[in-house]
């Protein structure tokens, strides 16, 4: 609990699938292609990361013009770099803006998360790819984010940050008989207490249900019959 944070400060992609950062086993595929993936950074890729922001979740109209109009807002760019379909040409959604000073980054960085642009609420982040270690992008199973509805939630990034853990009792391993033998003694005669109690009263109450739904046959129905004529008779001849 001392080391933790809510943002990562390395990759790691078990932690990263988990809600807290504190998962021992993957609980979806992509996490286990994420740690077995040798993800290396575009080599292509240049500028400087350390002055480069994330913008995701534009627009597929955006365009690097008005990108350039939005954030020139916060300082002097340098290069504003849309990712392209390399087939179709389209825009897949999420750019790269480099500044030419730290200030400029930091307020773009504070204030431009969840503007509106075309309509849309855009998300800007540091980038992350040559900046933070380990990192494995989202099509290998790794990155930040997600959607409920995937079934790939990552947590610690800006967008969805770890949540604090929460310091619960060892209440398994006692239950279970895991702990020092006192407590494994108790278990077991605890839990062999429980059956006998449950087993006694399964059959007092199934001997109640027979002692309340018992059988009658036809036999039994004629001499009711009859004791409640002679009954009748009886009280007819105190009337007379």
């Amino acid at each position: 609990m001392a080391d933790w944070a809510p943002i990562a400060k390395e990759y790691d992609p078990l932690k990263a699938g988990s809600i807290d950062g504190t998962d021992e086993e993957p609980h979806d595929r992509a996490i286990w292609r994420a740690m077995l993936a040798r993800y290396v950074p575009n080599k292509g890729v240049t500028g400087d990361p350390n002055l480069t922001l994330f913008v995701a979740r534009l627009n597929l109209q955006t365009t690097e013009e008005k990108l350039r109009e939005v954030f020139s807002r916060y300082g002097d760019i340098r290069k504003v770099r849309l990712v392209r379909d390399l087939v179709t040409g389209f825009s897949k959604g999420y750019a790269f803006v480099e500044y030419k000073e730290e200030r400029a980054l930091l307020k773009a960085h504070r204030d431009a998360n969840r503007l509106v642009i075309d309509q849309h609420e855009v998300f800007v982040d540091f980038e992350l790819e040559r900046t933070l270690k380990g990192w494995i992008p989202r099509r290998l199973g790794g990155g930040f984010g997600g959607k409920k509805e995937s079934g790939q939630l990552r947590f610690g990034g800006r967008d969805r940050p770890f949540r604090k853990p929460i310091n619960l009792p060892n209440v398994k391993n006692d239950f279970y008989g895991e702990g020092s033998s006192e407590k494994r003694n108790w278990s077991r005669e605890g839990t062999r207490d429980w059956r006998t109690r449950e087993r006694d009263h399964e059959r007092s109450r199934d001997k109640r249900w027979g002692e309340r739904e018992r059988p009658w046959a036809w036999g039994d129905s004629e001499r009711d019959s009859r004791e409640e004529r002679s009954r009748g008779r009886d009280r007819r001849d105190r009337d007379r």
